[in-house]
């Protein structure tokens, strides 16, 4: 019975382990901040922002509109936060712990600074 009980249990770590998922977390680094310009002169449309950040060999532009009540995202320059990137979207999780997805609008190599001699 004891020799069921450990192989039964060796197969459900084996199983629990196969189905995790590939994905991981890395850490990402804000490079810039820019304010989108708002259609119209609405004062009640939360502000939206191109944020650059870098993450491995890749700086991503994704989309960060500004919840109410939240401090500007311009403060954020060279914040560098856990992020997990997917096909159009990075998730973040914020101060509160609460996963956030914002989509990629672009993404491009970070550029080599070429060394003079």
């Amino acid at each position: 019975m004891q020799r069921l009980m450990v192989v039964v249990t060796l197969f459900l770590l084996t199983l629990a382990a196969l189905g995790e998922s590939t994905s991981k977390y890395q850490i990402g680094m804000i490079t810039d901040v820019k304010a989108r310009q708002v259609a119209g002169d609405s004062a009640s449309e939360l502000a939206s922002y191109d944020v650059s950040v870098k993450v491995g060999d890749t700086i991503y532009v994704v989309l960060y509109t500004q919840p109410l009540g939240e401090l500007p995202a311009k403060y954020a320059t060279g914040h560098e936060l856990l992020v997990l990137v997917g096909k159009n979207t990075i998730t973040y999780n914020d101060i509160l712990g609460r996963s956030l997805q914002v989509p990629i609008e672009s993404q491009r190599p970070v550029s080599e600074p070429k060394q003079s001699k």
